[in-house]
């Protein structure tokens, strides 16, 4: 197709966008035509909870392109409010349907280009058809939930789902001082982080005071006096005067499966490495198409803004002829929560034990800067490698600050086949406001490179809430600490005692050592072990514990209504 003289493109944002003023660059000849269904054809759709929270006050600022400026700039033909009913594979033609005048018209194709995003999901809870009962998809959801703020002015909002953009909105609507009751049907928001992951963002969401409800679920969702009554699953109901439905996203597909695509077993557009579908000249990108997962292996979905735009410049370059490829889809992403942020990429421990996967992790919390340099905060970082060679399998982090700096690392660094001992060796930059001499992701890589070396054997959380007959659990922390909390049947020995007291300890028996953060624990299992104990230090110390034990018997702590 080097020489295409027309490409049609179905949907914008991302990925169509994208693909359009790439094929422009590529080709000062080819007619290129961009429809989509609603008024906005570039649109900044990850930034729509910021706008309805007041934080982005313009709502201009949202619009990346318009259909004048892609005109003027890139010579593209954009027909906003034109919807595309159904492909004619045998005679490339696209018919569209003005949705304005209700006209419909067949246009050809060299080349077809599918960017039609994903749909809300909307479960099928009674009274989700309310006027009230809302989504947020783009910019016509956004101003119709503003318009619900401004006019009915209700003091009270449900947010249905947990995940990015229930979270993102929860935040909004307590900006605007709402209160806000968020419902999650399973033990944890933000799914795809493994659960002990997950705890801070839940005391995050409590300490500013959304009325967080764990494993529970809408079963109803009824007209009320001034609002509306929803019906939660255990039993419980809350009177509110707004509902925001985001339970996740599908990917949107009808067209692709009306016209004979192949759809994969996950629900998206089959594509290979250049975005082209099962017919040679319809390419599909963004979040409708199904991906590689870059460390698995296994085909997946991953609606993510990054590699939507990345996929419409590469179908841009396969019509032309360019040597461009797709190279799987790592799932790096973060999101805001209130004064946290949390970040991913790689593999989760839940998707690794689903998968069967050979792992090891480990967990450290360290400074985000110098500790003597003001107004430091904690990251805590959950790196996952293979035991037997070190290579990054994937890698999560909570903190206040400084938590994309240290994911955005060591996704570079599994992009680049890297092992732990690789960030072990990373030369970071480094200046007191901004990082340590050694950063949160040497550190990372020192202690799994210790494990992988054998200086230290690691133990979980789970271990010491079950030690076996000939296991003792040992913490190195000072009594004073231990007054805060500590794990039921420990004997406590603080690690600058430990050579004077190590007749204290059984030698029969393997002992399980902690202490804070996991640092005491590992000098203390050194000393242990020189001595012939046999020893095993509890990853990510105390702190870790706790989270996972949070995480394992999570509670609604918000108040009811």
């Amino acid at each position: 197709m080097k020489n295409c003289k027309k490409i049609v493109i179905v949907g914008g944002v991302a990925g169509g966008a994208s693909a359009a003023a790439r094929a422009r660059r590529l080709s000062e000849e080819a007619e290129i035509i961009l429809v989509e269904r609603g008024e906005h054809i570039s649109f900044a759709n990850c930034g729509l909870p910021y706008h309805i929270g007041s934080v982005i006050r313009e709502r201009d600022r949202l619009l990346i392109q318009t259909p004048e400026s892609l005109k003027r700039r890139f010579g593209i033909e954009v027909r906003i409010r034109t919807e595309a009913l159904r492909i004619d594979r045998a005679r490339r033609e696209l018919v569209l349907k003005d949705l304005v005048t209700g006209v419909e018209k067949a246009e050809s194709y060299e080349a077809l280009i599918l960017s039609p995003g994903a749909a809300p999901v909307r479960p099928p809870v009674p009274g989700l058809d309310n006027p009230r009962v809302l989504t947020l998809r783009n910019m016509a959801d956004m101003d119709a939930i503003i318009r619900v703020l401004e006019t009915d002015k209700p003091d009270h909002a449900v947010v249905m789902g947990g995940g990015y953009i229930g979270l993102e909105m929860a935040e909004a609507l307590r900006e605007r001082k709402l209160a806000v009751a968020l419902v999650e049907m399973t033990g944890q928001v933000m799914g795809p982080v493994d659960p002990e992951m997950a705890v801070p963002l839940h005391q995050e969401l409590i300490r500013n005071g959304v009325d967080l409800r764990l494993n529970s679920t809408v079963s109803a969702i009824r007209p009320a006096d001034r609002g509306l009554d929803v019906e939660l699953t255990p039993g419980a109901a809350i009177r509110t005067g707004l509902v925001i439905v985001a339970t996740g996203v599908k990917p949107d597909v009808a067209l692709a499966r009306a016209a004979g695509l192949e759809i994969g077993p996950s629900g998206g557009i089959v594509v290979d490495d250049r975005m082209r579908t099962s017919d040679p000249a319809i390419f599909a990108v963004g979040d409708a198409v199904e991906v590689t997962d870059f460390v698995g292996g296994f085909k997946t979905l991953i609606p993510l803004a990054g590699p939507a735009n990345r996929q419409g410049r590469i179908a841009a370059d396969a019509i032309f002829g360019r040597d461009s490829v797709y190279r799987k889809t790592q799932g790096t992403a973060i999101c805001k929560v209130f004064g946290l942020a949390i970040g991913m990429t790689g593999l989760s421990e839940k998707m690794l034990k689903k998968t069967g996967r050979a792992h090891e992790k480990i967990y450290i919390h360290a400074a985000n800067h110098a500790g003597y340099y003001p107004n430091g905060v904690s990251i805590s970082l959950k790196l996952l490698f293979e035991p037997a060679n070190g290579n990054i399998l994937g890698a999560q982090a909570v903190g206040a600050d400084g938590v994309d700096k240290r994911i955005d690392v060591i996704a570079m660094a599994l992009r680049g086949g890297l092992t732990v001992r690789d960030l072990a060796d990373a030369e970071l930059a480094y200046a007191p406001p901004y990082g340590s001499a050694k950063d949160p992701v040497n550190i990372a890589g020192f202690v799994a490179s210790n494990v992988l070396r054998g200086d230290m054997r690691l133990c979980h959380s789970g271990d010491l809430l079950a030690p076996k007959p000939d296991q003792a659990i040992l913490d190195v922390r000072t009594p004073g600490e231990c007054k805060a909390g500590t794990i039921p049947g420990s004997v406590n020995i603080p690690v600058d005692q430990l050579r004077e007291r190590l007749a204290e300890l059984p030698r029969d028996k393997e002992l399980l050592v902690y202490c804070q953060v996991g640092l005491r624990g590992y000098l203390a299992c050194r000393i242990l072990v020189q001595r012939g104990f046999r020893c095993r230090n509890l990853t990510g110390g105390y702190k870790t514990f706790q989270m996972a034990t949070a995480s394992a018997n999570p509670t609604n702590k918000g108040g009811g209504r």
